[in-house]
């Protein structure tokens, strides 16, 4: 989309043909099952919200780790392997309250769209972008019974149940009477600002949906267009910035969260080659097509290894999961984390340290 001379929309063309695919491809029962179990667990975050306790126990008690010492895994199904090899380190569920009010004179009132998978094994990501949007004067309301916005879906091709979980969406934010709809989640940030083209042919919804679009923004447009209120402390650190594919292609977003890190004292703002590549997180392409996504990682992480940063910052939490998992694999410990949680640190005046867990 970003190289196109003659500015094709090449994601909804995709999008439709994926939505198409589905249609009419016969798929194997192996790949139903996948698909199945994707789709109604990683879209539902109650369901994903009573996986924490047993995935918290595989952690803690250590199974993990000599499931992956004595590579237990390849016993899997190589998808299965897949899913297991992107699980985040887990630790306490921050959830964001309804209502965050504005620290000072009240500048916007925003939504913020809580995403699924996010909400419930990266909840510090949430917590950071609520805290930050206080802190420079913004009342943020979070509503709790807000859907999943459809992101996995579209991406898969599963076009009807997508656009349900469009309707929910637009009911629950616009209930909520606010400027901006604040996204932190590339896929679905891109996914949401599709609303209007994605229930477009709906009577009832064709114009609201269009409304609600324009009022989604990613949380760095929102934090680049007000002048910075809160103090920034210092952070020395060499922080190599990955743009996501949502982000950068498919919202036209590169600058903004450049702007930010770069506006924190002391950090140092490092470019990863081959910056328009994706790391292989791609929606759900990571777990339908493991090598592929695996060698697309494997190159990102062997390209940073030079960098010699401490910290790898992105704005989408399946590249952090990609990348984490990679710079594992090539025995990098380098925290893989989002843009938003370096902003939330230096305001608050956390080291590194914080970032680790």
């Amino acid at each position: 989309m970003t190289a196109c001379p003659s500015g094709v929309d090449y994601g909804k063309l995709i999008e439709a043909t994926r939505a198409q695919i589905e249609r009419k491809t016969e798929r194997s029962l192996g790949e139903k099952l996948h698909r199945q179990f994707m789709f109604e667990t990683f879209n539902r975050p109650d369901r994903l919200r009573r996986m924490r306790l047993p995935l918290l126990a595989y952690q803690k008690s250590g199974l993990q780790a000599v499931v992956r010492g004595l590579r237990l895994l390849k016993l899997l199904p190589k998808k299965m392997h897949a899913m297991e090899a992107l699980l985040p380190k887990l630790g306490p569920r921050e959830a964001v309250a309804e209502v965050t009010p504005a620290a000072g004179t009240k500048r916007r009132r925003v939504g913020l769209l809580l995403g699924c998978v996010q909400r419930e094994f990266l909840p510090q990501v949430n917590a950071a972008t609520a805290r930050v949007l206080a802190a420079e004067g913004c009342e943020v309301v979070a509503p709790q019974t807000q859907p999943c916005c459809g992101a996995l879906l579209v991406h898969a091709g599963e076009e009807a149940a997508a656009v349900e979980l469009a309707k929910r969406t637009i009911d629950a934010l616009e209930r909520t009477d606010v400027e901006t709809v604040v996204t932190n989640a590339a896929g679905c940030g891109s996914n949401v600002k599709e609303y209007g083209h994605l229930l477009r042919d709906d009577p009832d919804y064709a114009e609201r949906a269009r409304i609600f679009a324009a009022k989604c923004k990613d949380v760095s447009e929102v934090l680049t267009e007000l002048e910075p209120r809160a103090a920034r402390q210092q952070l020395k650190l060499r922080v190599a910035f990955h743009d996501s594919c949502h982000l950068q292609h498919a919202q036209g977003v590169r600058s903004q969260p450049r702007a930010l890190l770069s506006g924190i004292p002391g950090l140092e703002l490092v470019e990863i080659p081959e910056a328009a590549i994706c790391c292989g997180s791609a929606g759900i392409f990571n777990l339908v097509q493991p090598d592929a996504a695996n060698a697309l990682g494997d190159r990102k992480a062997q390209l940073i290894e030079p960098l010699k940063a401490d910290v790898v910052a992105t704005g989408n939490p399946g590249c952090i999961l990609q990348m984490q998992s990679a710079l594992a694999r090539h025995g990098q410990k380098i925290p893989v984390v989002h843009t938003i949680q370096l902003v939330d640190a230096s305001i608050r005046g956390k080291s590194i340290e914080s970032l680790r867990c």
